[in-house]
């Protein structure tokens, strides 16, 4: 029962310390890409979440990832 309460614990530590959206900065760290690599790739796919605040770009952590997970999926391995 305790290992149990330690990982629940750890779980829930983890999900809190995720962030709730991500900056330019964070998006190339996840996908390490470039900021170039990723405007000519995926950045301006519809389905690509994003919010521009004054010069600044922002991108729902969660809905991001999925974007990734997805858009990866969907690349060729040629």
């Amino acid at each position: 029962m305790k290992i149990c309460r330690e990982k629940i614990a750890a779980l829930v530590k983890e999900a809190d310390s995720e962030l709730v959206f991500w900056d330019s900065a964070e998006l190339r760290k996840r996908t390490c890409m470039s900021w170039n690599t990723i405007q000519k790739t995926f950045f301006f796919d519809k389905r690509f979440v994003k919010k521009k605040v004054g010069r600044d770009w922002y991108f729902p952590a969660r809905e991001a990832r999925e974007f990734l997970e997805i858009w990866l999926s969907e690349q060729s391995s040629n």
